[in-house]
């Protein structure tokens, strides 16, 4: 039997304000196994730090358009421009293995009833986040909340061209209190439109997360909270999710008191506070 054609990428990366980390990305792109790729990079930059990266990556296949400032908003300007087989969304600041298109191909080209698949970020040295769940699934929109990553998912564009575009009220400069959880709003949409994407814990994306000082956490974890909030209501869960989503930031503050760890608290605090008022905001 012969052996099906890998598939091709385009690869939506939305910059703004990086240079060195986005070098590193490209970098990374051009020592990948799989070349059947076009890089779709959406500048959101009000100068040109980006051209000279383009210029020396001639390597690669770079479709370089312009967006205004917000991440979900220049997501949707590059699927404007998507021609290939599978669209991805690695982060201006990640860094793709040698071999991780390849691997995703290979799945995908022998799969043809699945949709996607979804993996997990890992950092340069090698730790995970204790969130990400260690187990494989199909993805449904109750337990995608831990195994979905945006400079992780591989989506075949017929899928993308049934979802749509990314909801704008959510991500990184959004301009609202929900600047984060774009892609789980986009996957529950896709789960719900009857989609089959497969979460592998093994496949990994290399992005380390921030060093923030407490305040720094504190901020961030309002604004995640906000966003599960935002989702739950607009997606109309039901109470049972609410409550699990309620309870688990009250456990994990009243267990941190418990344990005299009062800055711990605080960070649960704030999750419980973002999720409340993120519910409170979200459409019905």
């Amino acid at each position: 039997m012969a052996t099906p054609e890998l598939p091709s990428f385009d690869l939506v990366v939305a910059t703004v304000g990086r240079v060195a980390e986005l070098d590193r990305l490209l970098e990374s792109l051009e020592e990948q196994s799989h070349k059947r790729f076009r890089v779709v990079l959406v500048d959101q930059n009000p100068d040109e730090r980006v051209a000279p990266l383009v210029d020396s990556h001639a390597r690669l296949t770079i479709v370089h358009v312009r967006s205004e400032r917000g991440l979900s908003r220049a997501r949707n300007r590059g699927l404007q421009e998507i021609v290939s087989e599978v669209v991805a969304f690695p982060d201006d600041d990640c860094e793709y293995g040698p071999n991780l298109l390849e691997r995703v191909a290979r799945v995908l080209a022998v799969e043809p009833g699945l949709d996607g698949l979804s993996g997990r970020s890992v950092g340069r040295d090698g730790r995970l986040s204790e969130s990400w769940e260690r187990d494989a699934a199909l993805l449904t929109d109750d337990n995608l909340w831990n195994r979905v990553n945006s400079a992780a998912i591989f989506l075949r564009r017929s899928l993308v061209e049934r979802v749509g575009a990314f909801d704008e009220r959510l991500g990184l400069g959004s301009g609202t209190a929900a600047a984060s959880g774009e892609e789980i709003d986009y996957l529950i949409r896709a789960v719900r439109l009857g989609a089959h994407v497969h979460y592998d814990p093994g496949l990994a994306v290399t992005h380390d997360s921030p060093q923030l000082d407490a305040s720094g956490e504190s901020a961030v974890r309002y604004r995640d909270g906000a966003s599960v909030g935002y989702i739950l209501r607009k997606h109309r869960y039901p109470a049972s999710a609410l409550g699990r989503m309620l309870v688990r930031p009250l456990g994990g503050a009243a267990l941190s008191l418990a344990r005299l760890d009062p800055g711990r608290a605080r960070l649960h605090a704030a999750t419980l506070r973002g999720r409340l008022a993120g519910f409170r905001r979200g459409r019905t």
